[in-house]
C-alpha cells in the first residue's frame, strides 16, 4: 500500500519511455494516494500535480493527444500552470493549431513582471519549437522592449535572428549580451561558431570560442565549436583531437556531423 513506491516506478517508467507501464503505475499511485491519510496534504496535492503531468507524457507517448490533453487540463496549481498550458499550446500546434495553441499562452495571468516574461519566453520558446523563426523573433524583440538590457532574452533573439539570416543584427546582438554579461560562455560560442561556420575571421573566432572555454572548459558542443575553428583553420590533428574528445563527452548528431566531415 506504498503509494510513493508507485510514483517513483512510474517517473522511473516514463524515463525508460514505457508508456504503458508508466501510466499504470502512475494511476495506481492516485487511487493509493486518494486513500491514504491526508498528512502533508501539501505534499500530497504536489505530488498528485506531477503525477498528472506525467500521465500526460505518458499519453503524449502512446500518441494518444486527447488523454494527454485531460491529463493536463486538472493541473491547477500556479506553480505548475505555466508548464501545463505550455504543454496544452505545444500539443495544438503539433496539430497545426497554431493561432489557438499562441492563445493560451497568451491569456495565462500575469501578475508580476516575472510572469509577464515567463510569458514572453514561453510563446518565443513554442515558436521555436514549431520552426516559426520570424514570429518567434517578433515576441522576443517585443520582449527585449519591455525588459530592456535583459542579457538572456537579446541572446535568445540573435539565436532568431540567425534563424532568419539576419548575421549583422544577431553579431550586434550578441556584443550586447557580452557587454552586459561578460561572463556569458553561450554568447561567446554563438558568435565564434558563426564567424567558423561561414569561414570567415578565423583569428577572431577561435579567440571568441577560447574565451567561452575559459568559463565552460568542459562544455561539449564549445569543444565542438573550437575543434571545427581549428579544422577551418587547417589544424587537422587537432580538430579531430577536440572532436573525438567532444563527441565522446556528448554524442550529439551535429558533433557526429563535424567529426565525420574531418574524418573523411
Amino acid at each position: 500500500d506504498n503509494s510513493s513506491a508507485c510514483f517513483a516506478l512510474g517517473s522511473l517508467e516514463l524515463e525508460l519511455r514505457h508508456a504503458e507501464a508508466a501510466d499504470k503505475a502512475l494511476r495506481e499511485y492516485l487511487q493509493r494516494a486518494e486513500a491514504a491519510p491526508a498528512d502533508a496534504e501539501g505534499n500530497k496535492l504536489e505530488a498528485r500535480q506531477q503525477a498528472w503531468l506525467m500521465l500526460a507524457q505518458a499519453a503524449e507517448m502512446r500518441g494518444d493527444v486527447k488523454a494527454a490533453e485531460a491529463w493536463l487540463l486538472k493541473v491547477d496549481s500556479p506553480q505548475r500552470l505555466l508548464e501545463a498550458q505550455y504543454r496544452r499550446a505545444s500539443l495544438l500546434g503539433r496539430q497545426g493549431k497554431l493561432a489557438e495553441a499562441r492563445k493560451i499562452i497568451q491569456a495565462l495571468p500575469e501578475t508580476s513582471p516575472e510572469e509577464q516574461r515567463a510569458k514572453l519566453m514561453a510563446e518565443s520558446q513554442l515558436l521555436r519549437e514549431l520552426r516559426e523563426w520570424q514570429a518567434a523573433h517578433d515576441v522576443l524583440k517585443l520582449a527585449n522592449e519591455k525588459f530592456s538590457d535583459d542579457p538572456d532574452l537579446i541572446y535568445e533573439q540573435s539565436m532568431m535572428a540567425e534563424k532568419l539570416g539576419q548575421l549583422d543584427a544577431m553579431e550586434t546582438l550578441l556584443r550586447r549580451v557580452i557587454e552586459l554579461k561578460p561572463e556569458h560562455h553561450h554568447a561567446y560560442n554563438a558568435l565564434g561558431y558563426s564567424l567558423a561556420e561561414r569561414n570567415v575571421r578565423l583569428q577572431e573566432a577561435r579567440e571568441l570560442i577560447a574565451k567561452a572555454l575559459s568559463y565552460a572548459p568542459a562544455e561539449p558542443f564549445i569543444v565542438d565549436s573550437m575543434g571545427w575553428v581549428e579544422y577551418r583553420l587547417g589544424n587537422k590533428p587537432e580538430a579531430l583531437r577536440l572532436l573525438r574528445q567532444a563527441y565522446g563527452s556528448r554524442p550529439d548528431a551535429e558533433i557526429a556531423a563535424h567529426l565525420g566531415e574531418v574524418l573523411w
